[in-house]
């Protein structure tokens, strides 16, 4: 991708052209939104007093943010057609489109945490028509980047990442949120998201492990990916955590519903696969944490840039929480309750760093990079 732009990678001087820092406007920013929903739904959880408050502050802020991200994703489709044509034929920042229905997903939770004990059903309703909505986005873009992928995009395995994970992750995440919101409706209503749950999960977990296949070979192979994409070391930790957490909250979700059908038999089933198939995915996720753990150590020996890419930090370790509260709740074990606690921790600590660093970087202007985007990463740097 070329073009005869003047300021093409010149950071913005503090926003004072809002039309470039619109045509610079990239699907990676909605992982900040991603980041911020996952902190808001897990500070509930520390048994301290105002987290639950906190959360619900970050909730509303989330909301404020997909907003603001939204109309400016619109605005640069309408005034600059070109480069989001570009950035969709990206074989780095298409990726990214997947983080548009993630971030929703997390709002989309929030009003069954913190809107159900402040409006009752009516939250619980917008919930489900809004998920619909989620879900059919994110099968979408899971279906449709990777048909890019195939025929318009160039991708080399010496180049790839776990970015690739993106844009297919977005559909397991709908499903865990299915099993969130079932609870909260009728049967004939919690019976159509159970089932289009576990339809969900097999559109995303199945692909997500073969790219995960395919990304140790990667590993193997040509080693680390650059600096620059580092931090996606830890974008495996999402799918597998995600896969975790729907399989649990589609387990606990579907003995009502199959027992309204004259099913009941099947129900524990339905439990036993999700405590089963939660607790070995957690498994897996845990020894990818260590591996992201310890690569993310050598990187900052050499050198770590920030740059959006650093919110990968933040919804994997968040959702892979949010399972292991899952777990501590299925089984009462109390180590999953203490280590929960202590991942909400790092994981505030971690949106507290990702957070400042990112309002640095838009004040200067130097997450706003005008087209051309590097071909390797697609990440302008704050």
């Amino acid at each position: 991708m070329t073009t005869s732009h003047p300021s093409a990678h010149r950071p913005l001087n503090r926003l004072a052209a809002p039309s470039e820092a619109i045509r610079g406007f990239t699907p990676n920013w909605f992982t900040a939104c991603m980041g911020t929903g996952i902190v808001s739904l897990t500070l509930p959880r520390l048994p301290l007093p105002g987290t639950a408050a906190v959360g619900e502050g970050l909730w509303v802020l989330n909301m404020v943010l997909f907003a603001v991200f939204t109309l400016m994703s619109l605005a640069r489709v309408v005034l600059y057609p070109t480069d989001s044509r570009a950035t969709l034929h990206h074989p780095v920042q298409s990726m990214f489109l997947g983080a548009v229905p993630m971030g929703l997903a997390t709002i989309i939770n929030g009003f069954i945490t913190f809107g159900v004990p402040h409006w009752g059903q009516a939250a619980a309703t917008l919930a489900r028509d809004l998920w619909v909505f989620d879900a059919l986005l994110s099968a979408a873009v899971g279906l449709l980047v990777p048909y890019l992928m195939f025929t318009r995009q160039d991708h080399a395995l010496g180049n790839m990442t776990a970015v690739w994970l993106l844009p297919v992750v977005a559909s397991e995440v709908a499903a865990a949120s299915a099993g969130l919101i079932a609870p909260h409706l009728n049967v004939a209503a919690a019976e159509a998201l159970v089932y289009s749950g576990y339809v969900l999960f097999a559109l995303s977990v199945p692909l997500a492990l073969m790219i995960i296949s395919i990304l140790v070979l990667r590993l193997a192979q040509h080693k680390l990916p650059g600096a620059d994409l580092g931090v996606s070391m830890f974008l495996p930790l999402g799918p597998l955590a995600t896969g975790a957490l729907a399989l649990l909250q589609l387990g606990e979700a579907a003995p009502r519903v199959l027992a309204a059908q004259g099913l009941g038999e099947v129900a524990p089933v339905a439990l036993g696969i999700g405590l089963v198939g939660g607790v070995m995915l957690w498994g897996f996720g845990a020894w990818w944490l260590a591996l992201a753990t310890l690569t993310t150590l050598r990187f900052l020996k050499t050198g770590l840039p920030f740059n959006l890419g650093w919110w990968g930090f933040t919804f994997p370790l968040g959702v892979f929480t949010a399972a292991t509260f899952g777990l501590a709740g299925l089984t009462h074990m109390a180590f999953f309750t203490t280590f929960g606690h202590l991942l909400v921790v790092v994981l505030a600590a971690l949106w507290l760093l990702v957070t400042a660093r990112t309002a640095h970087g838009a004040w200067h202007g130097h997450l706003f990079q005008t087209p051309p985007l590097s071909k390797e990463t697609g990440l302008p740097r704050g």
